[in-house]
C-alpha cells in the first residue's frame, strides 16, 4: 500500500515536469508565450480537466517545496535587477508606492462590491492582488524585447511587490482571524518582516558574494576561463546558501524569506558585476525548470466548483483591476520619463503569478481551518485573476507592444534605445 502511494506521488511529479516541458515546447512552436500555454496544461490535466494532476495527494510536503523553488525564481530576478540611473530608480519608487496604497484600497473595494467578498476577506485579497509576478513578467520582458528601461522598470515592480504583498496579505488574513488586534499591529510586523529579511538576505548575499569571487579567482576566471568544477560548485553554494536563508528566514518570521531572496540576488549581482554573467547562466536555466514544473502543478489545483458560484462578478472584479491599473499607472508615471505608450503597456502587463497562487492556495485553507466560508471564494477569485490577466494579458501584450512601436525586435534600424534613462528611440549616428 505504502508502495503504491509513493508510485501515485512520483507520477504527480513526472507528470508535471513532463507536462511543463511539453507546454514550453508547443510554447516555442506556436510562439504563444510560454506562461499562457503552461497555465493552460495546469488547467487541462488538473481538477478542472483530467484529473491527472491532483496537488492535494501531495500533501504538506508540497508548500516547502514550492517555496524553494519560488525563491530561486526570486533570486534569479533580484540577480539580474540592475536599478542605475536616478530617474529609473525614482520611476520604480514611485510606481510602487502609488500600487501599494491604492492597488490595495481599489482592489479590496472591487471584492467586496462586486466580488461580493466579506471585507476582512477582500482586503486579504487585495493584498495579495497587489503583486505582479516576476515569474510572469520577466518571461514576457524577455520576449517581447522591451527598452530596457521599461522592461527594468516592469521587472523591478514584481520583484518587489510580490514579497511584500505576500507578507501584507499574510499579516491581514491574521487580522481577519483575530491574531491581531489592530491595524498598528500590521504595520509595525510588516515593517518588521520586510526589514528583518532584507538584511538578513544583503548579508547572505554579501558572504556568498564574496565566496564567489574567491572561487571564481581561484578557478581562472580572473582570465576569463572558469574550469567546470569551481562553475559546479558556485552553483551548489549559491543553491545551499539561498535555501538555508530562505527556510531559516520563514522560520523565524512567516514569508520573511520571500525579501530576503531577492535582497541576496541583487547584492549577489551589484557585487559581482559583470562577473555575475557566469552565475547567472547556471542560475536562470533552474529557475525557467521551477517555472515550468510549478505554474501547471499550482493551476491543476483549480477546480470549477471554486470558480463558478463567482460568475460574472467575479469576471468584472478582475477586469475591474485591469482598469484600476491603468488609472494608478497613469498617475503614477506623472512626472516619470515614461511617455503614454510606456504607461498604456505598463498598465497591460500585470500577470499575476506563482506566489500568488502558492499563498492563496495556502490562505484557503487557514481560512477553511478557521470555519470562515469564503475560504473557496477567495482561493477561485485569486486564480481567476491570474486565469485572466495571465491569459488575456499574455496573449495581447506582445501584440500591443508591437503596435505601439516600443518592441526592440520592430524597432527601425535608424533607431536604438537609450540604455539607461529613458525608453524613447533615438536617431543612431551610424545611420
Amino acid at each position: 500500500m505504502a508502495s503504491d502511494l509513493q508510485g501515485r506521488l512520483a507520477l504527480i511529479w513526472g507528470v508535471s515536469f513532463f507536462a511543463g516541458s511539453l507546454g514550453q515546447l508547443v510554447a516555442r512552436l506556436s510562439t504563444l508565450p510560454a506562461v499562457v500555454v503552461l497555465l493552460a496544461t495546469g488547467l487541462m490535466l488538473g481538477h478542472a480537466g483530467l484529473g491527472w494532476i491532483q496537488p492535494n495527494q501531495l500533501g504538506s510536503g508540497l508548500e516547502p517545496l514550492v517555496g524553494l523553488l519560488v525563491s530561486l525564481v526570486l533570486f534569479d530576478g533580484g540577480l539580474n535587477l540592475r536599478l542605475a540611473g536616478r530617474d529609473l530608480q525614482r520611476s520604480v519608487v514611485q510606481l510602487v508606492l502609488v500600487r501599494s496604497v491604492f492597488g490595495l484600497a481599489g482592489g479590496a473595494a472591487l471584492a467586496h462590491w462586486v466580488a461580493g467578498l466579506s471585507w476582512s476577506v477582500a482586503l486579504v485579497f487585495g493584498a495579495i492582488a497587489l503583486a505582479t509576478g516576476p515569474t510572469v513578467v520577466n518571461p514576457l520582458v524577455r520576449q517581447m524585447r522591451l527598452s530596457p528601461f521599461l522592461g527594468r522598470v516592469l521587472e523591478a515592480e514584481g520583484l518587489i511587490l510580490e514579497p511584500v504583498s505576500a507578507v501584507l496579505a499574510l499579516l491581514l488574513l491574521q487580522l481577519a482571524l483575530g491574531d491581531l488586534g489592530s491595524w498598528q499591529d500590521v504595520a509595525w510586523r510588516l515593517l518588521l518582516r520586510v526589514g528583518v529579511g532584507v538584511a538578513l538576505g544583503g548579508l547572505a548575499g554579501l558572504a556568498l558574494a564574496l565566496v564567489l569571487e574567491w572561487l571564481n579567482t581561484a578557478g581562472g576566471a580572473a582570465a576569463g576561463a572558469p574550469d567546470p568544477a569551481s562553475a559546479a560548485l558556485s552553483l551548489q553554494l549559491t543553491l545551499g546558501t539561498l535555501f538555508l536563508l530562505f527556510s531559516g528566514c520563514n522560520v523565524l518570521l512567516p514569508e520573511a524569506g520571500l525579501p530576503a531572496a531577492v535582497t541576496a540576488g541583487v547584492v549577489v549581482g551589484l557585487r559581482l558585476d559583470s562577473a555575475a554573467a557566469s552565475l547567472e547562466a547556471l542560475i536562470s536555466p533552474m529557475a525557467m525548470l521551477a517555472i515550468t514544473v510549478l505554474f501547471p502543478l499550482l493551476a491543476a489545483d483549480v477546480s470549477w466548483q471554486e470558480l463558478s458560484p463567482l460568475g460574472l462578478g467575479g469576471v468584472g472584479c478582475v477586469l475591474g483591476l485591469m482598469v484600476l491599473r491603468l488609472l494608478v499607472v497613469m498617475t503614477a508615471g506623472m512626472g516619470l520619463p515614461l511617455n503614454w505608450r510606456e504607461k498604456l503597456l505598463a498598465s497591460w502587463i500585470a500577470p499575476r503569478g506563482i506566489v500568488t497562487a502558492a499563498v492563496a492556495s495556502l490562505f484557503a485553507i487557514q481560512l477553511q481551518q478557521a470555519g470562515m466560508a469564503a475560504a473557496g471564494a477567495l482561493k477561485g477569485l485569486v486564480f481567476l485573476t491570474i486565469m485572466i490577466t495571465v491569459g488575456l494579458g499574455g496573449v495581447t501584450a506582445p501584440w500591443l507592444a508591437r503596435a505601439l512601436g516600443l518592441s526592440e525586435a520592430v524597432a527601425s534600424p535608424g533607431c536604438v534605445p537609450l540604455p539607461a534613462t529613458t525608453g524613447e528611440l533615438v536617431p543612431n549616428e551610424s545611420g
